[in-house]
């Protein structure tokens, strides 16, 4: 076993690892950007060493660096989690040249395994299903515009390398296609320095089932499946273990599949083998295809140790460090179901924008295993991927491990920052899903459902009213010296309190009025225990009763802006400007693009909200802007 390995990553996988490592009594170094100095993976690990800017080209993709990282400290190996450099060839080469081990594949395997098209080429020589499509090299739209006509569609584009629904198009018409092509290709080439793309007939009723497997270098096993089909936008959102609805013969089948595909190419470490799946007619042996292999640990791992009680993260340092494959095909078996869900911070109502924002509070219910790489008072940068944290449930039961997960979910408590918690808890309570029909669809069909705002219960905003006056946090000491007053309290509407006896307040607002008594369990409202707990900051007030539910604390003494914005293209959050598509005097039409802002690894167009005449075009392509940020300017409207 090493005695010493150095992790290049950051955040949860970062912080992932080293829990593995301490336990396994092997020392940690970290490396960290200048954004991540302060980061809970730098605090957790024996060493840190700084390696960069906050941009990951001048940090965490910076191999040079990161290998006289673990030269300096004299660490033996390097772990990639997953991300950054955990699928780049000559990475690995780089490390092993170097005279380290690279705790992962070999560079040859993930070559084989990099490229999509050339990957399903291969796959059909070992005898892998693959979906029908075009995967050759000609990338001529017109060329892929006929391939696209030959499958039928609709069609996806995908782009061949990488991942993560990055570079990906669904097309249901050919009118489509070449606006689709565009995108796709833009956004492969931002995300992987890769253009190239593949064309693939898109299946109806799909699901995204993929099968766990991990190698020695000769001889590979499967740990069974995940699925992983409730995504938006190709975006995994919950994933579990194992997959609903699958028979013994299915996943004997899948589990086959995967197998040969990790010991045709000599596979070492942990890996994913992706299938897509018809499931139109139920989960059949004959209808399931390969889409890709990722040749690293998966964010989603933590459902398969959940029901396999294998810790995958100490297979990998043990099979990198010279042992066999710790277990055979017949020592692995399933006990119980698991979910994984991932928490981000973004803006569900304005379009599942990622956010930033410092965490206030961050409070997880017990009985969860919980995967996070901050802490209350940490800052959810700009620079990378916005998760706060994974939050998995395990039980004996699907049904139990699914409920586990939704009160979990209801249970968790953030502020600071807007967060998906709620779109997830009501994901986890979809009859649907709770019935294991899913597949890949399901969000995009009920997103209205999911994600409209939910009604604020009338005893959260009595408790904000309390929290606003200063009143929240008071003891009977503190009630003491009550007089009956009634008194107005600065709030988003108008709201009036009275101290009616030692830890008793009346409420008024909207017209009701709320007995509010604060008892050693809590506060009750109206007679009702409530449960809730407050969390007061300088800007806001959150209740978290049945969901989070914020309030914004008014400050009487700001000026009311009198500037109008109707005409301003302002930046949802901070990011580069990738593309403007206008310039001053130009003529638009309502959704027309205007810009394209790159933020936390994904591109966002921006349209014009109304037609108009171009002002003043107030950023290029290539600035740096915050959130907030002035783009465009239209010229104001002529009055009618």
């Amino acid at each position: 076993m090493f005695q010493k390995i150095l992790i290049a990553n950051r955040a949860e996988i970062a912080c992932r690892v080293i829990d593995t490592a301490r336990r396994l009594g092997v020392a940690t170094v970290a490396v960290y950007s200048d954004a991540d100095a302060g980061a809970r993976h730098v605090a957790m690990a024996d060493q840190a060493v700084h390696i960069g800017g906050p941009r990951p080209a001048d940090s965490y993709l910076r191999g040079d660096a990161i290998i006289a990282a673990a030269l300096s400290t004299g660490a033996q190996a390097i772990h990639p989690g997953y991300g950054f450099l955990s699928e780049n060839p000559d990475f690995v080469d780089a490390v092993q040249a170097a005279g380290l081990v690279f705790i992962g594949p070999s560079g040859d395997a993930i070559r084989a395994m990099g490229l999509k098209d050339a990957a399903k080429a291969l796959m059909a020589r070992a005898g892998v299903p693959v979906v029908p499509g075009y995967h050759g090299d000609n990338q001529d739209p017109e060329h892929l515009a006929g391939a696209a006509e030959a499958l039928g569609y609709p069609v996806l584009i995908k782009a061949v390398a990488g991942g993560g629904g990055k570079g990906m198009r669904r097309v249901d018409r050919a009118a489509d296609f070449a606006a689709a092509l565009s995108g796709a290709q833009g956004e492969a080439q931002t995300a992987f320095g890769n253009p190239s793309v593949l064309i693939e007939k898109y299946v109806e009723k799909p699901r995204h089932i993929e099968v766990q497997i991990f190698g020695d270098g000769t001889r590979a096993v499967h740990l069974f499946e995940r699925d992983c089909s409730l995504q938006r936008r190709h975006q995994k959102v919950i994933e579990e273990a194992p997959a609903p609805g699958m028979t013994e013969e299915m996943r004997a089948a899948m589990g086959q599949a995967a197998v040969r595909a990790a010991e045709a190419i000599g596979y070492s470490g942990a890996g994913t083998v992706e299938f897509i799946t018809d499931a139109s007619d139920g989960l059949r042996p004959d209808r399931f295809w390969f889409m890709e292999m990722n040749t690293r640990l998966q964010v989603e791992h933590p459902v398969t140790e959940a029901i396999t009680g294998v810790d995958l993260v100490e297979w990998q340092l043990r099979v990198a460090s010279g042992e066999p494959l710790p277990a055979r095909q017949e020592d692995l078996q399933i006990s119980g179901h698991a979910f994984e869900a991932r928490l981000y911070a973004e803006d569900v109502p304005a379009g599942f924008l990622p956010a930033t924002g410092t965490l206030k509070h961050l409070r997880f219910p017990p009985g969860l295993r919980v995967e996070t790489g901050v802490r209350p008072g940490d800052t959810i940068s700009p620079w990378y991927d916005p998760m706060i944290a994974k939050v998995i449930s395990h039980g004996p039961t699907r049904a139990a491990a699914l409920n586990a997960l939704a009160r979990g979910l209801t249970g968790t408590q953030v502020a600071g920052t807007v967060t998906n918690l709620g779109f997830l808890a009501r994901v986890a309570r979809h009859p649907g899903f709770g019935a294991g029909d899913v597949d890949t669809g399901l969000i995009a069909r009920d997103l209205q459902v999911l994600t409209d705002p939910q009604p604020v219960p009338p005893a959260a905003r009595a408790l904000a009213v309390i929290a606003a006056a200063g009143l929240h946090e008071a003891t009977g000491t503190g009630f003491s010296l009550w007089a009956p007053l009634r008194r107005p309290v600065p709030f988003e509407e108008p709201a009036q309190l009275q101290v009616t006896g030692p830890n008793r307040i009346t409420v008024e607002i909207g017209g009701q009025m709320h007995d509010c008594a604060r008892h050693p369990d809590g506060w009750w409202v109206d007679g009702a225990k409530t449960g809730a707990q407050i969390h007061v900051a300088a800007d806001e007030i959150t209740v978290f009763l049945q969901g989070a539910h914020r309030f914004a604390r008014p400050d009487p003494l700001a000026r009311e802006s009198r500037g109008s914005a109707s005409g301003l293209t302002l930046a949802p959050m901070p990011g580069l400007v990738k593309a403007v598509f206008v310039a001053p005097g130009a003529q638009v039409a309502a959704g027309d693009r205007l810009a394209v802002l790159e933020a936390m690894k994904m591109e966002h167009t921006l349209c014009a909200a109304r037609a108009g005449l171009v002002a003043e075009v107030l950023a290029g392509a290539g600035d740096q802007v915050e959130a907030g940020a002035a783009l465009i300017r239209l010229a104001e409207e002529e009055a009618a």
